[in-house]
């Protein structure tokens, strides 16, 4: 089952764009972090804040979206 509880939006944190976990880091962010090359493990030590589980779960509703299921 797939679960997405690391992603949030808030009107109030970047415009109400997904984040991870209510900070100030959006999931297109770290999408665009991973498309231009960077692994899961250079993007946690660039940012030590996020973990594995948030970087898989950005790419889970990228996925999630493809498919047409709006959250």
């Amino acid at each position: 089952m797939l679960t997405l509880d690391r992603i949030t939006s808030n009107p109030n944190i970047m415009a109400g764009k997904p984040c991870v976990r209510g900070m100030r880091i959006t999931v297109l962010a770290v999408l665009g972090l991973l498309a231009a090359g960077m692994t899961k493990a250079e993007i946690i030590e660039a940012y030590p804040y996020l973990e594995f589980e948030d970087i898989e779960q950005c790419l889970n509703y990228a996925a999630y979206l493809e498919e047409g299921k709006v959250v």
